[in-house]
């Protein structure tokens, strides 16, 4: 069984194939093993970190919410995040997915002073003098559709730029839009610490 760690560029489908010619996880991983499919995907317009397996039960180990597995994105939103909403990201709050209310998990939000270090966006955000911008990073242990920027946006902040940085103890550190490694035993147990609260 084989697994690799992909860094997903901006506008890349997280699927093999597309009807609509949009880049996909095909244009930059053509010579991986057939039975290799993302465990979990990121949104056509989010970057970062995407782990790719043969391995059923790891598969299942990451996408299932039940193991609390931890993912940490860090986010650009429009405004200067404020105390109150960075309270209420981390206390869980009312969004709508698939038509319906959902209360999300409590979850780890904090503005950030600091970035780790990590490749600019291409093409880059749209500079907006009059409107400020802010990063804060939030760790969940849950995975909706598009659950960060509906976040985001409820509570009045919304997502300029979205990358996943880290799943458990492995991250994109070091790593550059478009790559892959190989993971070796090591790394997936790795991949798996934290895995609940």
């Amino acid at each position: 069984m084989s697994t690799f760690l992909f860094y997903k560029p901006f506008e890349v489908l997280s699927q093999f194939s597309d009807s609509e010619n949009k880049k996909t996880l095909a244009d930059f991983l053509k010579k991986l093993p057939r039975d290799i499919y993302p465990a979990g995907r990121l949104d056509y317009d989010s970057e970062g970190l995407i782990v790719l397996t043969s391995d059923k039960k790891l598969a299942f180990q990451l996408t299932n919410p039940s193991f609390g597995h931890e993912r940490c994105y860090f986010v650009q939103v429009e405004g200067l995040i404020s105390e109150e909403a960075l309270q209420q990201l981390s206390s869980g709050l009312n969004i709508r997915v698939d038509g319906k209310l959902y209360h999300t998990r409590p979850a780890k939000a904090i503005r950030c002073t600091h970035l780790p270090s990590f490749a600019p966006r291409i093409p880059p955000i749209r500079f907006r003098k009059s409107i400020p911008d802010s990063w804060l990073s939030l760790t969940l242990t849950e995975g909706r559709n598009r659950q960060v920027r509906r976040m985001t946006a409820a509570v009045g902040f919304p997502t300029l730029r979205l990358l996943r940085y880290s799943i458990g103890a492995i991250s994109i550190e070091g790593m550059m839009p478009g790559d892959f490694v190989k993971a070796d035993a090591q790394m997936i147990q790795d991949l798996l610490k934290k895995s609940s609260r």
